[in-house]
């Protein structure tokens, strides 16, 4: 087995990603990023731009990880699409519950960026993804309005990771879950 340091493009993305996590994008300057990354300016300014270019490389990647999390999660409880618009919530309850949760990188990201910018877009794309996913697994499972109920669910995702950001409490997840049963029985008829 190798064991190959990463290379100088993967330390410095892994470096921001954990430095955004804990900071913000503009808590973290790039002079930081360069110091706990080891490299050199010269290297970092080679592989992004500018530091926005690193901000949306840490976007692409959060992106990634996240809607993979909760695919995962809504798939491991089976196939019926009423089950995972439940099972999801499994990801939050993993993604939250872990030491230093600052709250979703996308919200907080948009919050620390111009709206209309290439960062602040690209958080508006991502949770347009994820709620797209959202209605069309709504749609698989029956709902009459599927957009409304990937809008409530949503919400409900959103709403726990705010939640646990200052106080990461497990009941924040199951809440959101006992909600979510409730809109998707209302909302989704059982099959037959």
């Amino acid at each position: 087995m190798s064991s190959a340091r990463p290379s100088a493009h993967e330390r410095i993305l892994s470096t921001a990603t954990a430095l955004f996590n804990a900071h913000g994008v503009r808590g973290v300057g790039v002079d930081r990023i360069i110091a706990e990354s080891g490299v050199a300016k010269a290297t970092l300014y080679s592989h992004f731009r500018t530091k926005d270019d690193l901000v949306l490389a840490y976007l692409r990647g959060s992106d990634e990880r996240w809607r993979g999390a909760l695919r995962e999660a809504a798939e491991a409880v089976g196939a019926d699409p009423r089950d995972r618009l439940i099972g999801l919530f499994d990801a939050l309850g993993s993604a939250t519950e872990r030491n230093g949760f600052r709250g979703c990188a996308f919200i907080r990201t948009a919050g620390e960026t111009d709206p209309g910018t290439a960062t602040h877009t690209a958080t508006v794309e991502h949770k347009r993804a994820v709620r797209a996913w959202l209605t069309e697994l709504a749609r698989e499972a029956g709902a009459a309005d599927p957009e409304r109920l990937a809008v409530q669910i949503s919400v409900l995702v959103d709403g726990v990771m705010a939640a646990a950001a200052l106080e990461p409490m497990p009941e924040f997840t199951e809440a959101a879950r006992e909600a979510a049963r409730a809109l998707v029985a209302q909302a989704c008829p059982v099959r037959a």
